[in-house]
């Protein structure tokens, strides 16, 4: 079961309550807004960096896998970037980079017993969960449609 946190934001001039969730859908990343996707970057960026493992109710299932699964979503994120014209940082490219203040991984570190390829990088990232997440939006005036 995946927990989520309620918190409240600005959103057009309103105050609007949205649940966190830390990771979007795979199926949604080409079709967010500059805000959210930019936002998804730097929460990447984070989670590959110091806070790889630092428990947190929304991400938890992250830890679960090995971090290669996290390059690997963070990887679809900076390509939609990419796509957009947006400028995205080289070294975030290289796999094992973790950011400034944190040790690289090793293959070890990066890849661990984890030799799962596949579309769907986290399996919790379900229909279910894609549902969630296109609720999450709208309930923050975002409206996505397939």
């Amino acid at each position: 079961m995946i927990t989520f946190t309620t918190y409240y934001v600005w959103y057009n001039t309103k105050l609007v309550r949205g649940i966190g969730m830390r990771l979007w859908h795979e199926k949604l990343i080409s079709k967010l807004p500059r805000q959210q996707l930019l936002g998804q970057h730097r929460e990447c960026c984070a989670l590959r960096g110091n806070g790889w493992g630092k428990p947190h109710a929304i991400v938890n299932y992250v830890f679960r896998y090995a971090p290669i699964r996290l390059v690997r979503y963070h990887q679809l994120i900076m390509d939609e970037m990419k796509q957009r014209g947006y400028n995205v940082n080289e070294l975030w490219l290289d796999p094992y980079y973790r950011g400034k203040s944190c040790e690289s991984f090793d293959d070890k570190g990066l890849y661990g017993q984890d030799n799962e390829e596949g579309l769907i990088i986290y399996p919790e990232h379900n229909e279910g969960y894609l549902t969630e997440c296109i609720d999450n939006l709208s309930s923050k005036g975002i409206y996505i449609s397939f």
